[in-house]
């Protein structure tokens, strides 16, 4: 994993997203604080552990140091997708699903971002392999070695009873510590993304397919409490800053088959031979009572959370598929459980057929060549992911174009005003140039993108200007753009009835545009 993340890491840019979070992670605690009581408090301890990876980076931080964690998360994830199949099965379903985590399109896709979603799904991996642990001690009831003794009538009853005794409570500790290292684990997460904790649907179905005991279920229940009370402050303030969510609309069918072809492969020949795999895997989804089944983890680890997120999308849009990154581990364990059902069939044909047996060595190496095979058939798509291109936009190409054309002194003007994210990520490139619109910096005002003056400030600051470069949103263009803030309209109106265009360069979605005035160029 770590060699697919480190792969084309330096793109030459970052896209808006990923600038938000270099440009806050640098301001200081206190200023990070005060934004986080306005808005993206949902990022809040992301950005603050972002400032200390930038603090510490060696020299001035760039994109690669921003993605770093991300990539390293995505390893500890592949590793923990590994252990988890390792317990539940057998050591090579962990090793099968551990390197189809890790060359997941998706996966590297997120690995590769300076966003939160692969620590998240680190973090959402690290619980359920805690709660797997939680939920299997002891679980199926069987008796200690002191206790069997008792019941044989061992030389010693009493002692062996009170032996019995001893380590069931030992036994009851450690499961409570357990418990209480999962409840921990889970509230971090979902305070690095509070949709997170859609992760506890995932967990119930889990024992409620493994008829857990009451014990259990306690357990349980007493440690997502805990995660549900210490996230309810960042739901509260969350809820207030819902208006960011505003560009999202409601999922559907085919949203749905989107995800589906993300978590098993986006090419054919992958995606399909991956759902036979994942759907064979189900064959052992029950197990006895109280047995927790690698299927019975992975199946509701992969289908409740973005299923509860798309329904509840229904009535206020909130889902993105990277909010149910985590979600995805649960994919790569049941097609590896499925090829291992197939090895087995494989193994006991061969050995009724000849006189020797296949011997578990090779059908593991078959299966990591295969995984390899289905790698190199993806390869064209992970290529194309780490091109700048692919992402939503490139700031850095936006600001390396303004670089060769903005000079000293030359006014500039953001619209709407978080077009200023270019500058505010790569500051170098705009230096020594006038914010035209600008009343109070970013990080000085508790804002992503600074505080703007007033439409007649404005008008005023304009009226003194010769030529202006704009920065612009494209949807910013279109004829019929009517800003909601009147000093966004007053931009707009000023550079439509006062200016002409003399030049422009447009990158991806954002155009650089020089105005001048007609009759003081000489134009009119």
């Amino acid at each position: 994993m770590l060699a697919v993340g480190l792969w084309g890491l330096h793109r030459g840019g970052m896209w808006r997203d990923e600038a938000v979070t270099y440009q806050v992670a640098r301001r200081t605690v206190p200023q990070i604080w005060r934004l986080l009581h306005g808005v993206d408090a949902v990022h809040g301890l992301y950005y603050l552990l972002m400032h200390v990876v930038l603090a510490v980076a060696p020299g001035r931080p760039g994109e690669v140091d921003l993605r770093l964690p991300s990539v390293c998360a995505a390893a500890v994830t592949a590793s923990l997708v590994a252990a988890l199949g390792t317990r539940l099965a057998r050591p090579r379903v962990g090793l099968w699903a551990g390197l189809m985590y890790a060359v997941t399109p998706l996966v590297g896709h997120y690995a590769q971002e300076g966003r939160s979603y692969a620590l998240v799904a680190a973090g959402a991996t690290g619980a359920t392999l805690l709660f797997v642990r939680a939920a299997t001690e002891r679980e199926a009831g069987g008796e200690t070695e002191a206790e069997a003794e008792a019941e044989a009538g061992g030389e010693s009853e009493a002692a062996a009873a009170a032996e019995a005794g001893e380590e069931a409570e030992a036994a009851a500790g450690g499961r409570w510590r357990v418990w209480w290292w999962y409840g921990a684990v889970l509230g971090v997460t979902c305070w690095l993304h509070e949709f997170a904790v859609l992760l506890l649907l995932a967990h119930a179905g889990t024992l409620a397919l493994a008829r857990s005991s009451g014990r259990v279920w306690r357990g349980w229940g007493c440690a997502a409490a805990g995660v549900a009370l210490s996230l309810a402050p960042m739901a509260v303030v969350s809820h207030a800053q819902s208006a960011q969510l505003a560009w999202l609309w409601e999922p559907d069918l085919e949203t749905a088959q989107v995800l589906l072809r993300q978590y098993l492969g986006p090419t054919d020949g992958v995606y399909w031979a991956c759902l036979a795999l994942g759907l064979l895997g189900l064959t052992r989804l029950v197990g006895r009572r109280g047995e927790v089944t690698l299927a019975a983890v992975t199946l509701p680890l992969a289908v409740l959370p973005p299923v509860a997120l798309m329904l509840a999308s229904q009535l206020t849009p909130l889902y993105v598929d990277r909010y149910v990154l985590y979600a995805l581990a649960g994919a790569p364990l049941l097609v590896a459980l499925g090829a291992d059902r197939v090895a087995g069939a494989l193994a006991r044909l061969w050995s009724h057929g000849t006189a020797t047996t296949l011997r578990s060595p090779a059908l593991t190496l078959a299966g990591v060549l295969a995984l390899m095979l289905a790698f190199t058939h993806q390869v064209p798509l992970l290529r194309h992911d780490r091109v700048p291109t692919n992402r939503p936009d490139d700031l850095g190409a936006v600001a390396e174009a303004a670089a060769r054309v903005l000079r000293p002194g030359d006014p500039v003007l953001y619209l709407p005003a978080h077009a200023r994210g270019t500058e505010l990520a790569y500051p170098d490139d705009f230096k020594g140039t006038r914010d035209v619109a600008l009343a109070e910096p970013a990080a000085a005002s508790g804002t992503l993108y600074g505080r703007e003056v007033g439409a007649a400030t404005l008008r005023r600051r304009l009226a003194g200007v010769d030529e202006v470069w704009a920065v612009m949103e494209k949807y910013a263009l279109v004829s019929g753009y009517r800003p909601r803030l009147a000093t966004e309209r007053a931009k707009l109106a000023v550079l439509n009835q006062q200016f002409v265009l003399r030049e422009e360069m447009v990158i991806d979605r954002i155009a650089l545009r020089l105005y001048v005035r007609p009759i003081r160029s000489g134009l009119g």
